[in-house]
């Protein structure tokens, strides 16, 4: 027999144990919710510029997700991302010329996957489609569109090759679904004699626009010469047809008439045994 006095203790027990029953099936939910989300994880996010690949036991599915946060079957589901942002490769490529010059070439490519056949370049291509895909693609048509054109042409056309290489480069990747944004040749360079030689030519080339140019100013500058000349010879010969005994005559009147306006009156007191004499008979007027 339970004695009353002992009744209320019995209850108080039974409280503390409900109560810890309570907060123990509490804590356990907590840590079978923690493992869940934590081992298990239903739930994967997709970043920005990303799309996920659903693997079903390692099966790609025709399913691609993209960016937020998407539920996933534990176990047997596996979400592969797959970055679509526009990425750059830069790839070195050597090619010959029509006239058989050696180039070497640096070449810039921006690219992006297409997003809604991010699956078929994982399963088709794996994550290494610039080394399996665009680089071997970019020496490809470099080498193609190169032999296309002289050595010469490449230079001074330089960006109707970049035109050419650049809509080859998208007809060939469009088809492993890699869009070409941008195509960039950063450098372009030929052999080393091949480079001395056309140094050589627009030397040359100067030195014979200087010679030309300096010919042509001899040549105005003799032109000049003989004009000046000839109109030296014609100032000559009018001045001669216009001497007359009447202006020599005046000149010497001219002459005597300042020489008589300097002249104080007086005979020089030294003299060299001459003095000097004035022609009265000049301004005689002469029949």
């Amino acid at each position: 027999m339970i004695r009353s006095d002992e009744t209320p203790k019995l209850q108080t027990q039974e409280k503390i144990k409900a109560l810890f029953r309570g907060r123990f099936k509490a804590v356990l939910w907590i840590i079978i919710a923690l493992f869940i989300f934590f081992f298990i994880n239903p739930f994967v996010m997709i970043g920005a510029g990303e799309r996920g690949v659903v693997l079903n036991f390692g099966a790609v599915q025709r399913r691609v997700l993209n960016e937020g946060i998407h539920f996933r079957i534990p176990i047997m589901q596996r979400i592969i991302r797959v970055d679509v942002r526009v990425q750059k490769s830069q790839t070195d490529a050597a090619a010959a010329s029509k006239d058989l010059q050696q180039t070497h070439s640096t070449i810039a490519l921006n690219y992006h996957i297409l997003p809604e056949k991010a699956n078929w370049v994982y399963q088709q291509i794996g994550g290494a489609y610039k080394e399996r895909i665009i680089d071997p693609a970019v020496q490809e048509v470099v080498k193609a569109v190169t032999a296309k054109y002289t050595a010469i042409t490449l230079i001074t056309q330089r960006e109707t090759v970049r035109h050419e290489i650049r809509e080859m480069l998208k007809q060939r990747l469009v088809a492993y679904n890699i869009i070409v944004d941008d195509f960039s040749i950063i450098n372009f360079e030929f052999s080393k004699q091949f480079t001395q030689a056309i140094e050589a030519k627009q030397t040359a080339e100067q030195l014979a626009m200087k010679a030309q140019r300096d010919l042509e100013r001899i040549k105005i500058e003799a032109e000049q010469k003989i004009t000046q000349a000839r109109a030296e010879a014609e100032a000559l010969r009018l001045q001669k047809e216009n001497v007359t005994p009447q202006l020599v005559r005046l000149r010497q009147i001219e002459a005597s008439l300042r020489a008589i306006e300097k002249w104080d009156g007086h005979m020089p007191k030294v003299t060299s045994g001459t003095v000097p004499f004035i022609d009265v008979k000049n301004f005689e007027d002469k029949p």
